[in-house]
């Protein structure tokens, strides 16, 4: 996996840094309290153009005053296990990547991020003998996960403004690799979560 576009390390608001390892075990973890509740596991990533610099003003500005997109794009990716109706614990990660110049670059990159995640995370799990892949994206073979975990991948498109011509590939794409999706207003992983910390 370390040709695939993934955060190094990861922050918990409550855990503090991490490394993909503790992440697994802190999901487990609090999974396991309560092996009677439905669990959904959201990944969603967002992204900010970076901007070139000039030492004599705060930006780079083009000749027409508009900032300037030096290539380098900021992503934070966020993985969320809500316990549905009782809270919750998420973990973030940070990603600087170059050659990126337009929106609907930074986009694709933000829904193969988060697609490379979901697949990440449900690998390992089969790994360790939690998740059987055979029986669809969800089932916990363990007996401290009989309810199942539903596991979405949340991307910042919707079908107002310039991402609207994006959703059907995306969407497609993500469906194709066995996952569900959310758009906006319903990828509040992706614009609300990982947004806040870009």
């Amino acid at each position: 996996m370390a040709d695939i576009l993934v955060p190094k390390s990861f922050t918990s608001p409550t855990h503090g840094q991490m490394n993909w390892d503790e992440i697994l075990s802190k999901i487990v973890w609090f999974m396991s309290l309560d092996g009677q509740a439905t669990y959904d596991v959201i990944i969603g990533t967002d992204s900010e153009a970076g901007l070139a610099k000039d030492p004599l003003r705060s930006v780079e500005a083009s000749e027409s005053g508009r900032a300037i997109n030096n290539g380098v794009s900021d992503f934070v990716s966020a993985i969320i296990v809500h316990k549905k109706g009782r809270g919750g614990v998420y973990f973030w990660g940070r990603q600087k990547i170059a050659n990126l110049y337009s929106m609907k670059q930074r986009i694709w990159q933000e829904a193969t991020i988060s697609l490379n995640l979901a697949q990440k995370l449900v690998d390992d799990f089969a790994g360790i003998g939690l998740f059987d892949p055979s029986i669809g994206s969800g089932q916990f073979t363990s007996n401290d996960f009989n309810t199942g975990l539903n596991l979405e991948i949340h991307v910042d498109i919707g079908p107002n403004g310039p991402t609207r011509e994006l959703i059907a590939d995306i969407v497609g794409m993500i469906r194709a690799n066995g996952f569900k999706v959310a758009t906006k207003p319903s990828s509040w992983g992706a614009s609300h979560v990982a947004d806040r910390h870009v």
